[in-house]
This record gives C-alpha cells, structure tokens and sequence, in this order.
C-alpha cells in the first residue's frame, strides 16, 4: 500500500476513535461542558493533559527547531517542561480548591470585578487564538503532504472534526478524546524513533541512541559525526550554543512561567474530582509528557544527520524522493544559483549561497521517509501529528467557548440565563471560534513553535500574575491586577508585533531590548505586570472583605 493509502486508513480510524468517544462522552449540562462534572480520574486527567499540551508545536515542529537550532533549541524542553512544577506546587491545587469553571471566573471572583473578569476573558481569547493558529498550521501542513490536498482543504477537515468533538462533548467529550489522542501520538513518536535508533545506532532506546556510536563500525558517536558535518558544512556544530545567556534565561522563564498561566491548561485542573487529584494530574502529566520530550532530541539529531549525509552535494535529479515530494507543496525549495545542477546546502560561514531552503516544520514528518522507513509508519506519524494538533485546539477552543458563555454573558451581562441558554451560547462560541481558527491556519502568522511560543509569552505576562497574586496576595486588589494585566499583556504583543511583523529587519539582537528575543520577551512583561499591580494597589483601596475570605479559603490546606 502507497504512503497515502496507508495515511488515508490510519488517519480515518483515529478520525472514527475520536469521533466515537465524542458521542459516547457527550455533554449533558453546563458541568459536563466546562469541566467534565469534575470526575475525570487523576491518570486520565494527567494523560488528557498531555495531549492538551504536547500540540502540533511539541510533535511537529519542536525537534524541526532542535534539528535547526541545536543546543539553542533545549530552551524549550527546558520550558515546556519545567512549567509543570510551577503549575503543580503555585497554581493547580489552588484553583481546584476554589472551583470554578475558567480562569477567568477565580479572576471575577478573587478581586470581587467584573471588568478584571472581562480584562481576564479578553487575555484568554487573545491568547488562545495567537496558540490556535499554529495548530491549525500544523492540520494543514499534513494534509497537504500526505493526502494530497490544498493546506485550506486540509484546514476545512481538520476544522470540522474539531468542530463536532468540541460543540458536541464539551469539556467531557474532549477530555476522553484526548486520551484517546495521547495513545494515538505517542504510539506514533515513538514508532519511528525506535525504529531509526536502531538503525542508525543499533539501540532501540532513542534516549540512549541519542549518546551512543553509530553502528556503521566507525566507532564514532552520533553527535560526534553531526557536529562534523555541520562544521564542514559552514554551520555551527550541533552541540554549541549561540544564544545569549540572558536570552536562554527569558525564553525558557516565559516559557515555563507561560506554561503555568495557560488558561487551556489551567481549566483541565478543574476536571478533577478533589484538590489532591490536581497536584496527581499534574505529576502524571509531566511523566506522560516527558516521554515525548525526551525523545525529541533524538528524532532532532537523527533527522538532521540524515538529512546532512544525503543531501548535500548531491544532483538534484539524484535526490531522493521525499526532498521532492515535499518541495511539491512548497515547504522545500531548491534553487540552482551556480546552474551545477548540484544541492549546495550550507551554513552561513560558507561564502557559497545556500541553494535549499527546508520547513523546520517538516522535520518530524519528513524523517520516516528520510531514513526509508516503511510506508505503514510514515502514515502513522501523519495521523499522530493530526492527533497532537487536533487535541491542543480542541482544548483552546472550549476555553474561547466557556469565556464567552459562563464569563461574559453568565456572570458579566446576562446574568438570569437559565443552563440550558448557556450550553447552547457555548456551543455557538465553539462554533464561531472554529472559523475564526481556521482562519488563522489557512493564513497563520508564522511557523508552529514560534507562533505557540508567542502565546506563552503572552501568558506570562497577563493571566500567570493576575492568578498567583489573586492565591497569594491579600494586598492585591482589581485596581493592580487589571493594571498589571493591561500592562503585561500590551508590552509583550507590541513587542512582539514589532519586530516579527512591523519592522522584521530589526529582528536582530542588536535591537532588541537588552539582547531579549520576543520569544522571551514575555518574562519581562510578567515582571512590569508584578510591578505595576503592586505599584497600583499600594495607592487604591484595600480589596473587600469577601475577597479577602475567599483567599483564606482556597489557601486553606
């Protein structure tokens, strides 16, 4: 059976799982919609979380960045992992003492305001949607490679499934779907690695391959051999870093910091059914996660040594044929500077022109066909990258779907609707948000990873603070949080904004703020949001007593 022939069948029977699960677990009332009834297991929880988690960023295009970037590409396992902690000992436990629906809600409710509710809801759309739109790329990326088809046919399906699983089962349906899609991902991550561990290095274990000698009889360590080909080449070796170690720092704290204000993260905390099942949701996560992440730089380091042992100096007509299946949707290009009729692909230490240009995106994908694997398991990974997409905007689009219903109309403008006018308005949101995401993967403003590292950035600076100072605080009060929130979240995206699409030229770090990337940039907007919330409670009025009640209670052990 061809590659697409074995993507169409795997690819429809996760489809069908997913599909399946959705109607058994379908929502029944606004409990069910939110936040499953809070009767989800901690390991299911945990293995839901994952799935929420590890997006089309973390099976896509996570080791595509560390296949590129080398050592520089570690801020991100270092960030999207190490999140979790702050997750489980600053915010998890605490707002599932407090339990409510959103973020949002303990927002509204902590500093006793509606418009710190609605600035709440306004961050947690903003930054929904700037994550939605990379895993929108990422369902586009696939179908058009391995179905066949234009990036916005694939964008309409992947929408449509979406849409049935998210409007149908809610909180409850996406969570068994999301079990269901943690299997289906992993299984297919973890397939192919073992598979190339083995023949590359002989050991079926990528973590241990990762550091082991090739098992061509060279004697000479994977690494050892990338590092060398990336030198002759004109690149910087794998294993050395470029990056400022002020800017290490700020990526990987806005990320792990982003990590812990994520409101589609947050929310699955209230999924549980007591306070001890949310710090076990989250230690299980962290495990279900780790898997992944620590194979990722494995897949990184074997996909880009393929990749540098084949191509290079080769004739074009010669290429093997994924170079040329994938430059058929555009995410290869060759062009023949010197007319040799030969790939010239180096580094920017070289003075010859790099005459190919390859998607970090595709790296995951592309590396089953790179290394000849069978035609069985390139599928496979097609329908594990669907999976890991699917999953992550699912979660996304019930946060926009329950901020619209239970935080702007329940309890903000409409507050006598009945339970069953909510569910309806959330499903409508989850509709309308489903296009206005499509949108956005049809056309997304940048490559996956970076697109989802500016929504941790943007996490960082608004909902994290606003949600530790709410747990912590008693000081604190509406006037410093929307302050902080307006603050943190305005500098973050102009920031951003600036240099990723205003003025690209600039984009160096020469211009930037203190050598700060914009994918960092997001921790020094939470320290502006700390201090300007602070700044601004230490001159208004103390928060009122009910307020103060409420953070006596969810403190309480």
């Amino acid at each position: 059976m061809t590659i697409q022939g074995w993507t169409f069948l795997l690819v429809g029977l996760s489809f069908a799982l997913y599909v399946g699960v959705a109607i058994w677990s379908r929502a029944r009332s606004t409990a069910d919609f939110f936040v499953a009834s809070g009767h989800v297991p901690p390991l299911l929880n945990g293995m839901a979380t994952a799935a929420d988690w590890m997006s089309a960023a973390s099976f896509i295009s996570m080791a595509g960045l560390i296949s590129f970037m080398g050592y520089d590409g570690s801020v991100y396992l270092m960030g999207w992992t190490g999140g979790y902690v702050l997750l489980a000992l600053l915010v998890a436990p605490y707002l599932r003492k407090f339990g409510q629906f959103t973020v949002p809600d303990f927002i509204g409710d902590r500093y006793a305001s509606r418009p710190a509710r609605i600035v709440a809801v306004g961050c947690a759309i903003f930054i929904s949607f700037t994550y939605v739109a990379g895993q929108m790329r990422g369902v586009g990326i696939v179908f058009s490679r391995f179905l066949d088809v234009e990036i916005e046919t694939g964008v309409v399906v992947g929408m449509a499934i979406v849409f049935f699983y998210a409007v149908l089962g809610g909180m409850k349906g996406i969570t068994y779907t999301q079990v269901a899609q943690y299997c289906v991902l992993i299984f297919s991550y973890l397939v192919p690695a073992i598979f190339i561990s083995m023949l590359m290095t002989g050991n079926p274990i990528p973590q241990i391959g990762f550091g082991s000698t090739l098992a061509d009889g060279s004697g000479v360590a994977l690494l050892d051999r990338l590092d060398q080909l990336s030198i002759d080449l004109g690149f910087v070796a794998f294993t050395q870093g470029t990056k400022s170690t002020l800017d290490v720092f700020f990526i990987t704290a806005a990320l792990m910091i982003g990590t812990a204000g994520l409101p589609h993260v947050i929310v699955r905390f209230y999924t549980v059914p007591k306070v001890s099942a949310a710090r076990s949701s989250a230690g299980w996560a962290l495990v279900f996660i780790a898997i992944l992440y620590t194979t990722a730089p494995a897949v990184a380091a074997f996909a880009r040594t393929n990749l540098l042992q084949t191509v290079p100096g080769r004739a074009y007509a010669e290429l093997p044929s994924w170079v040329h299946n994938w430059e058929s949707i555009g995410l290869v290009q060759f062009d023949d500077h010197d007319g040799d009729g030969h790939v010239r692909y180096v580094g920017p230490a070289s003075d010859a022109r790099n005459e190919l240009v390859i998607d970090r995106d595709i790296m995951v994908l592309a590396n089953p066909e790179i290394a000849n694997l069978p035609a069985w398991v390139v599928g496979l990974v097609a329908a594990g990258a669907l999976a890991a997409a699917l999953s992550t905007a699912a979660g996304l689009l019930l946060v926009i779907s329950s901020s619209v219903a239970h935080d702007l109309l329940k309890k903000s403008f409409v507050p006598d609707i009945d339970e069953r006018a909510e569910l309806l308005a959330a499903r409508v949101a989850a509709g309308l948000a489903v296009v206005v995401a499509g949108y956005f993967g049809i056309r997304p403003p940048g490559f996956v990873a970076q697109v989802v590292a500016f929504a941790f950035g943007l996490a960082a600076a608004s909902i994290f603070p606003a949600v530790t100072l709410g747990i912590f605080s008693r000081r604190m009060n509406s006037h410093g949080a929307i302050a902080g929130m307006i603050a943190g979240i305005g500098f973050t995206a102009g920031y951003i904004v600036h240099f990723k699409f205003m003025a690209p030229e600039l984009n160096t770090a020469a211009h930037w703020l203190w050598g700060i990337s914009p994918e960092g940039i997001g921790a020094l907007g939470m320290v502006l949001n700390f201090a300007v919330a602070y700044g601004v409670a230490a001159f208004t009025p103390s928060p009122p007593a009910r307020a103060l009640e409420l953070v006596e209670r969810v403190r309480l052990p």
